[in-house]
């Protein structure tokens, strides 16, 4: 009796102590523990999102990549798997499993080391939300502590929340909804009840139950929470029979864009990151840009087709790889594998897959792709038509027959197109670019920087500086009107040489086929793209005015060279950047500026940042007109003279208003925007870019430009809605081929773009400005016709411009010359 009081006094006295250590451990650490408050407010790691003005992914940045739900949206089915999983009586403790705990207590106690359980999900979430991963004693009683305060501050669905969405689960995945799209390529709320379980076995060994790195050990897992799950009576017998013979069918997604816009998604990436700094890739901003989601897919399409059509005219250059020949029916060749591995290597571009080629017949030769399958590729699907390239200039003789062409272990590229038939192709080793501009603010429709983004992340629209040879002219011609010119002012199309010692000789200049028409009125060549006539008259207004004029469309005038080549467009300049010129010509005469961020929301979907752009204004009355007895081409702003600003000037101080979006300052007056805009529509009916007429419009207007090589092809164009710039070039500025020209290889690709971008744009014509009167003249001499006169033709002149009859039509006097870097444009 004694021995049992003995016994029952220590075991008091044992309790009494225990909790006095434990009171004594929480006096010493309570004090020290976070503050569980802060849990309501959170801030996940979110990757960035990107989307087009419509609202489709087309980018994610982050080094984490997560998507948090709220609990009500997180799939109930899932739920119950998680709690067999990880802790089935989450709903009913206060945030420990005393049993569990117990058992995990006494093996620290005995070995000093976590071995078996006894976390619950709340343990979990203070552990990850606040604590490190060291096993130990002391870690592990905070744990149980902020536990407590936890079911305290917060409801069971917040705390499940927090863990749904905080969780590590592998290949970068934090968070069950953002695992679901990286295993799965699909919602949480699209999966079946066995990839529901195969995600909650995760937590436990996220590197060793991953279906992905570890299928067998996944399945594994997953069937013991489908066991646990019909014994706690989640699913029924027959759920659990489906779900345990269901495959592993996991593997790796990237995230699901809507659509490859690489280009326009990495200009948005540098732009936040410039904005916000690292930050931008952790605090789950959603970025909607003002690209449109169809045109963005139309354009790149067309830049594809017309580069695969530039490509087709110059020759096959033969297969990327000669790999050695093997058996393609022996599997476990040495060499088998080495085919294997090449293609799994080389990556799709332009959805040009590789193949390589295993039989050469007389009809057709078979391939293997990547996935392991055969195809056949017929002799009238593209190997008939490929004659070898020779240069630029020249290809070789047509091929007889498949062998001509291929030989077994080339490795290839091919295509198939929508009825199942595959073809021979090659990636084209040219590049274009393309820019789409709304000319009421400049926002960006479509931007495509290259034939794709995973070939090149160079972005030829913003980051390629190249001439623009006759795509410039539309400026100088401006200019000229600006100084007093008219577009029925006479310049003689001749033969001119200049001295420079920097050429080591001469200059001579030449028109496109080396021919000269003489006196030439200013519209038909400009219509007509003469070189010596627009050499001439920027002679004769000088260099400084052009250049200074150039300056309101806002080009960067400080890098421009003054001398008479600046008439065939020798500087360098970004499709972008000639795009956003072209604005001014399309919408009346305004400035406005290139954007591609439209608004940004925060993780909350609260707006912290919308673009406000200076806007066009259609229907208001003049914006910026001309001073009260002004002469042409000076303007009021704010009381400056605009002649003295530059563009940055101009866009920093747009005329005060009351309307929601500042208006667009005026940088060009309304009549000389009126002309130039007429003489680019000639461009289009009779000039260099007839091609357009295809679309049948009467509003289209444009310029093509090719600079001497000919190594840059160029076309801007425009409607009142519109303005798209197409280049085409080589990278190592190599020429594209004396038969190409801004008409043949950049203006096809600004009509297969302009055809769907203009769908939905009324063909109108523009309405005549104020000041601009129509009358007939000489076509010979530019001057008002004779009464009756039968070759007379009608022009467009301001008021103050309109010729008389008899009288000289000479402009200002001659500028100063200069030619070096000279290039000669062609068209």
């Amino acid at each position: 009796m004694k021995y049992l009081h003995l016994i029952f006094r220590l075991s008091v006295l044992g309790f009494l102590g225990g909790l006095w250590l434990l009171a004594g451990v929480y006096l010493y650490l309570s004090p020290k523990l976070p503050d569980v408050e802060t849990l309501r407010d959170v801030k996940l790691q979110t990757p960035m999102r990107v989307f087009t003005r419509e609202g489709d992914l087309i980018g994610q940045f982050g080094e984490k990549k997560r998507n948090p739900l709220p609990y009500a949206e997180i799939p109930g089915q899932f739920v119950k798997a998680l709690l067999a999983a990880e802790d089935d009586s989450f709903f009913s403790h206060g945030g420990i499993d005393l049993m569990g705990l117990m058992r995990a207590v006494s093996e620290l106690v005995l070995t000093g080391e976590k071995g078996s359980g006894g976390s619950t999900l709340t343990m979990q979430v203070a552990r990850n939300y606040f604590l490190s991963l060291d096993r130990t004693f002391i870690r592990k009683f905070n744990e149980i502590l902020l536990s407590l305060e936890i079911e305290k501050a917060l409801d069971k669905e917040e705390i499940f929340e927090l863990y749904f969405n905080r969780i590590f689960l592998g290949h970068r995945a934090y968070g069950f909804e953002a695992a679901s799209q990286v295993y799965y390529g699909k919602g949480m709320s699209e999966l079946n009840l066995a990839q529901y379980a195969m995600l909650a076995g995760i937590p436990k060994a996220p590197s060793r139950n991953n279906p992905i790195r570890g299928p067998e050990a996944g399945k594994l897992r997953r069937n013991w929470i489908l066991g646990r799950m019909l014994t706690l009576g989640y699913i029924t017998p027959a759920e659990h029979s489906t779900a345990v013979t269901q495959p592993v069918t996991a593997r790796h997604h990237d995230a699901q864009l809507s659509f490859a816009a690489h280009y326009a998604a990495e200009m948005t990436r540098q732009q936040m990151l410039q904005r916000y700094g690292m930050s931008a890739y952790n605090d789950g901003y959603h970025v909607y840009t003002t690209i449109s989601s169809e045109l963005q897919q139309v354009a790149q399409q067309a830049v594809t087709n017309g580069l695969f059509t530039y490509d087709k005219r110059h020759g096959y250059r033969g297969p990327e790889q000669q790999l050695p020949p093997a058996d393609p029916n022996a599997y476990e060749q040495p060499e088998m594998d080495k085919w294997l591995e090449a293609l799994t290597n080389t990556r799709t571009i332009a959805g040009l897959q590789a193949a390589i080629v295993t039989y050469v017949m007389e009809d057709k030769i078979s391939m293997l792709l990547a996935d392991g399958s055969s195809h056949d590729l017929w002799w009238d699907d593209g190997i008939r038509q490929a004659s070898p390239y020779l240069s630029e200039n020249s290809r070789g003789s047509a091929p007889k027959t498949p062998a001509d062409v291929l030989s077994t272990g080339d490795l290839i590229r091919t295509r198939q197109d929508d009825e199942g038939v595959w073809f021979l192709a090659q990636i084209p080793a040219v590049q274009a670019a393309l820019v789409s501009l709304s000319p009421d603010n400049g926002a960006i429709v479509s931007i495509v920087g290259g034939l794709g983004f995973e070939q090149s992340k160079f972005n030829r629209a913003t980051q390629a500086k190249r001439q623009p040879g006759s795509n410039f002219k539309p400026f100088v011609y401006s200019a000229a009107f600006d100084a007093g010119f008219t577009a029925a002012s006479l310049i003689n199309d001749a033969p001119v040489v200049f001295e420079d010692s920097s050429l080591e000789g001469v200059w001579r200049p030449e028109n496109d086929g080396g021919k000269f028409y003489g006196p030439t009125r200013l519209r038909w060549a400009l219509t007509k793209s003469r070189n010596l006539v627009s050499i001439r008259l920027l002679q004769q207004m000088g260099t400084n005015q052009v250049i200074d004029y150039a300056g309101r469309f806002g080009f960067n005038t400080a890098e421009f060279t003054a001398d008479l080549s600046l008439a065939l467009g020798t500087h360098a300049v970004s499709p972008l950047e000639l795009a956003s010129a072209y604005t001014v010509l399309a919408n009346g005469g305004y400035a406005v500026e290139p954007f591609l961020i439209q608004r940004i929301e925060n993780l909350a979907g609260e707006v912290v940042f919308e673009a406000r752009p200076p806007t066009v204004c259609r229907n208001c009355e003049e914006q910026l007109s001309p001073d009260e007895g002004a002469t042409s081409g000076e303007f009021a702003l704010a009381g400056e003279d605009i002649e003295e600003m530059s563009m940055e000037d101009i866009l920093a101080n747009p005329e005060s208003t009351d309307s929601e979006l500042p208006r667009a300052p005026r940088v060009m007056d309304a009549g000389i925007n009126f002309i130039i805009d007429s003489i680019l529509q000639d461009v289009i009916t009779r000039g260099t870019g007839r091609r357009a007429l295809v679309l049948k419009r009467g509003d289209l207007a444009g310029k093509t430009g090719t600079t001497n090589g000919p190594m840059d092809a160029w076309f801007s164009g425009y409607n009142r809605d519109v303005v798209t710039t197409t280049w085409v070039g080589f990278d190592n500025y190599t020429p594209l081929g004396r038969r190409e020209f801004g008409g043949t290889a950049a203006l096809p690709i600004w009509i297969d773009f302009m055809r769907e971008a203009l769908r939905n744009s009324p063909d109108e014509e523009r309405p005549l400005p104020l000041g601009i009167v129509n009358v007939k003249i000489d076509p010979e001499t530019g001057l008002l016709a004779q009464p009756g006169q039968k070759n007379a033709i009608f022009e467009y002149f301001r008021e103050s411009k309109v010729p008389k009859q008899g009288a000289a039509q000479e402009g200002p006097g001659a500028g100063s010359l200069g030619t070096e870097d000279l290039v000669q444009d062609i068209f």
